[in-house]
């Protein structure tokens, strides 16, 4: 399970720091599924090694036993530049099956954090084998539950054609922090067309030759294509060949996290938007990136959170993390050059984290449904309003607030200093998922003023849905093994309501995510509303799964009634039900007009209803006031 919360920093020195980490997180009470390495646990920064020093592999081993053991996870980065290093067993299988991009007819020298690298060809079958042997030889040293795929695009740090110098070190040593200086011998490449076209790019803000610190445009792939047709690909094949090793590797679901994207990346691998700065602006410019990403058909996305760097103020840390929770992808990530920032870190961050996040892993299994949707049918994640509300064209060029599926709606604080956010809401009955008794008419679509304390994040359920939730926990594999709730949510007051959701439950690591397998489960929640009268049922594929994991709806909420507290009898089933019902009243935050009827929240619990059978209960409200 990769949907609950993550945590990484480039600058985990030693393996010491990252248990620290664990542990901290757990004395907070904040949840964590994902801990990361970047490159400090390699030797050298050589892909598919171990520092033997700051990273012993016994220590490392048994680090890894304890928190497999609770069901976390274990991910590192992988740069795509193997080193030219002859004593570097990853090189030499390299030059021996002939794996690397090629410039007259040698291997293209590039510089990245090791120093001089060549770059694999994943257009050449040989290196997609090759790479999965890599993969496969590491995953036996160190039993990592996924790979991050890094400096793609291909970044480098020399433009044109490269050599080691002689008489000098490279790269440059007795630097505190890591240097990305090309210190190759290096001439440009101007001599054909590829590397000089006739017209210019300015995709790196200032007018540079298009080879500029990456592969030269006449380097030339398998079979004679040259990167400059193939450049665009470089990131897509990579993580196709790294999903390829994974898979056939553990027989898993594989989780790569990819830099690079291209048409299609999305069925592969997940997106971060890369080094993005801790700073306000960059807060807000999450949002759009996030929608945009899952249009383009990249549903699990997400921003680092806080910022890669310089360093977030504790009052953005605390609205980023209220944003980040709801990312579909959500990870901490910050550099060696800023101080450090896991959540922990500032009491008043891990309160906010504690309620954002809580409510996250409270929302898995909505998530988790969502990835599944994503998955057959290409519908994001994370949406923008106008998904849902397409004739509301005040919502067109909304990035301020962004939806969970079709009716889940994040409106977060996103300006230094504000403890109120304007918040629009599309027209119909909205409900605060953190109070259910709190609720918003919007007649024909308003703004409202919402408060927004420090720790606190407005997320609003629309009308007409079901959702499942369950109780969350402190690592998703627990989480997921708790009792389910439902919230059912009927227009304010309506006297007749249809509401509906869906559920799609499986063992998280099957490669695909599909029906008919006999390991998933699907499960299709309706309730109506009408006269006073009150139903709720589902309807059930494949339930031999969820039976068997013993998932039971403990707890069922039903919102907007009309009514006046006691209700006749409850039918569960056709069973006359005693079950204890409680009726609370619900509070117009707005929209209240004088006519309007008292409206009330229905909840049930101790139900003790299998998830994996149909079920049917009925009941009658009271008489209205």
């Amino acid at each position: 399970m990769f949907i609950g919360f993550h945590q990484c920093r480039w600058g985990y020195h030693n393996l010491s720091v990252i248990e620290d980490v664990v542990e901290n997180y757990k004395k907070a009470k904040i949840p964590l599924d994902v801990i990361w390495n970047d490159d400090d646990h390699m030797d050298g920064h050589k892909d598919f090694t171990v520092n033997p020093i700051n990273y012993p592999l016994p220590k490392l081993l048994n680090f890894l036993d304890r928190i497999h053991s609770i069901g976390m996870k274990y991910i590192v980065i992988n740069d795509p530049g193997i080193a030219v290093n002859t004593n570097y067993g990853v090189y030499q299988r390299g030059m021996a099956n002939d794996v690397f991009i090629k410039y007259e007819g040698e291997p293209f020298m590039a510089m990245v954090w090791p120093g001089a690298v060549y770059f694999p060809d994943f257009l050449n079958p040989k290196t997609v084998s090759w790479w999965g042997d890599e993969i496969r030889r590491f995953h036996e040293l160190v039993p990592i539950d996924g790979l991050w795929i890094d400096m793609n695009e291909v970044s480098n740090f020399c433009t044109g054609k490269c050599t080691i110098p002689k008489g000098r070190f490279c790269p440059l040593q007795g630097e505190k922090l890591p240097n990305s200086t090309c210190c190759l011998d290096c001439t440009n490449i101007t001599s054909t067309r590829w590397d000089d076209p006739p017209y210019k790019i300015n995709a790196s803000g200032k007018e540079a030759p298009i080879g500029f610190k990456t592969i030269a445009t006449s380097a030339v792939h398998y079979n004679g294509v040259l990167e400059y047709d193939a450049h665009s690909l470089f990131g897509f094949s990579e993580v196709i060949a790294t999903h390829k090793a994974l898979h056939e590797l553990q027989g898993k679901r594989p989780f790569v996290l990819s830099r690079s994207t291209y048409v299609g990346s999305g069925k592969y691998a997940a997106h971060w938007t890369g080094d993005n700065k801790g700073t306000w602006e960059d807060l807000r410019y999450s949002i759009s990136t996030v929608l945009n990403f899952g249009i383009f058909g990249m549903p699990m996305v997400g921003a680092d959170i806080c910022g890669f760097y310089p360093a977030p103020t504790e009052e953005l840390c605390n609205r980023w993390i209220e944003v980040g929770a709801f990312y579909p992808f959500s990870r901490d990530h910050s550099s060696v050059i800023s101080p450090r920032q896991e959540l922990y870190r500032w009491e008043s961050v891990a309160e906010s984290a504690r309620n954002a996040l809580g409510m996250r892993y409270k929302l898995l299994p909505y998530l988790y449904t969502l990835n599944y949707e994503a998955h057959i049918s290409g519908a994001p994640i994370a949406r923008p309003l106008f998904f849902s509300f397409p004739n509301y064209v005040q919502c067109y060029g909304l990035s301020t607030q962004f939806l969970l599926g079709s009716s889940l709606m994040i409106s977060p604080v996103l300006e230094q200093g504000k403890t109120e956010v304007e918040a629009l809401f599309p027209p119909g009955t909205w409900y605060s998922l953190f109070d259910l008794t709190q609720v918003i008419v919007s007649k024909d679509g308003n703004y409202v003023t919402l408060n927004a304390p420090l720790h606190e994040i407005n997320v609003h359920l629309y009308q007409n849905t079901i959702l499942p939730m369950q109780q969350g926990g402190m690592v998703s594999k627990d989480a997921r093994m708790t009792p389910f709730r439902l919230i059912v949510t009927f227009p304010a007051g309506a006297n007749e309501g249809e509401a509906k959701g869906n559920l799609f439950l499986d063992d998280d690591e099957l490669p695909e995510m599909k029906l008919g397998n006999g390991y998933s489960t699907y499960i299709d929640f309706h309730a109506s509303a009408k006269e006073g009268s009150v139903k709720v049922w589902s309807q059930v594929q494949e339930g031999e799964f969820a039976l068997g994991k013993g998932w039971v709806i403990d707890t069922i909420n039903v919102l907007g009634l009309i009514g006046n507290g006691a209700t006749a009898t409850m039918e569960i089933d056709g069973t006359v039900s005693n079950v204890k019902i409680d009726i609370t009243e619900q509070s117009y935050l707005y929209g209240k007009g004088d006519g309007e009827k008292k409206i009330v929240m229905v909840g049930m619990k101790g139900l003790n209803i299998p998830v994996g059978k149909n079920f049917s209960m009925t009941w009658k409200m009271g008489s209205s006031v």
